[in-house]
C-alpha cells in the first residue's frame, strides 16, 4: 500500500463507474469505494472491481458498539477488499473487535485486509473540534491521541490530513499507515475540505497513501490526470 495513489470513486452507480474506468484500458488501479457508491451497488459493486483487477479501499467508516463492528467486518472480511475502516472515536475495545472480525472472516490461507481509523475529518477545522466536539486539545493533539489508540488496538494506520502525517510517523514509526484525502494541486478548489495539502507537501510529510477524488473523476481527461497526479505524487524532490 506504500505511496499509493487511491482514486474516490465518488459516483452514485455502477454505470457511472464503468463510463469512468473504460479509458483506463484494463490498467489496474487502487480505488476507493465510499457509503454513497457501496449503499445504492451493495457488496456486487466490490466484486466488479475485483474482477478487473483493482485494488480496494472499502471506506465505510464503521462506528458502533464492539460487538456489531466485529459482526460487520466479519462479513465485510469475506469481499476480500485491500483496506478498510472505522472511526477511532469508537475506541480501543471497538477498534480490537474490528481486527477479530476481520480475522474471524478471513478465508484460511488469505490475508486480512488491513484496517485503519478515522481520526478528524479533513473537513474538520479545530475551531468546530473544540465547540463541537468539546475537545479542548489543539487538533494535532487529538489527532495523535486517537492514532495512539489505534496502534495500540492493533490496527494498521489512520486516516488523517497531510499536516499531521509527520508527528505521526514520529511517534509511532514509519511502518503504521498514514492514508490522507484533502489533497488538491494548488490550483484546485478546496471544495468542502478545510485542512489541504499538495501532493508534494504529502509526500514530503511522509505520508503513505493519497485519496484524490474530484480532480481526477471529473477531469474531462481523466487518464491524463490521473498521470499528472501519479508524477506530481511520485516525483523524488531534488
Amino acid at each position: 500500500m506504500d505511496n499509493a495513489l487511491i482514486i474516490a470513486l465518488d459516483f452514485a452507480n455502477r454505470k457511472e463507474v464503468e463510463k469512468f474506468l473504460q479509458p483506463f484500458n484494463g490498467k489496474q488501479l487502487f480505488v476507493k469505494v465510499g457509503m454513497e457508491l457501496f449503499y445504492q451497488e451493495g457488496p456486487e459493486i466490490v466484486h466488479y472491481l475485483k474482477n478487473n483487477g483493482h485494488r480496494i479501499f472499502l471506506d465505510l467508516k464503521l462506528h458502533d458498539i464492539p460487538n456489531t463492528v466485529k459482526s460487520a467486518m466479519k462479513g465485510l472480511a469475506r469481499l476480500e477488499c485491500d483496506l478498510v475502516n472505522v472511526h477511532a472515536a469508537g475506541g480501543r475495545e471497538m477498534m480490537s473487535a474490528a481486527l477479530e472480525g476481520l480475522d474471524e472472516g478471513t478465508a484460511a490461507g488469505r490475508k486480512r485486509p488491513a484496517c485503519i481509523a478515522v481520526t478528524q475529518l479533513t473537513s474538520t477545522s479545530e475551531e468546530q473540534m473544540n465547540k463541537e466536539q468539546l475537545i479542548s486539545a489543539s487538533l494535532e493533539q487529538s489527532v495523535l491521541h486517537y492514532a495512539s489508540l489505534a496502534i495500540e488496538s492493533g490496527l494498521d494506520g489512520v486516516v488523517c490530513s497531510a499536516w499531521e502525517a509527520s508527528s505521526i510517523r514520529e511517534a509511532l514509526g514509519d511502518t503504521f499507515y498514514t492514508v490522507t484525502p484533502g489533497i488538491r494541486m494548488e490550483e484546485d478548489n478546496s471544495g468542502d475540505q478545510k485542512r489541504i495539502a499538495t501532493p508534494e507537501f504529502a509526500r514530503n510529510a511522509g505520508v503513505t497513501s493519497i485519496v484524490v477524488g474530484r480532480s481526477i473523476t471529473r477531469s474531462n481527461d481523466s487518464v491524463k490526470s490521473y498521470e499528472k497526479w501519479q508524477d506530481a505524487w511520485r516525483r523524488k524532490q531534488l
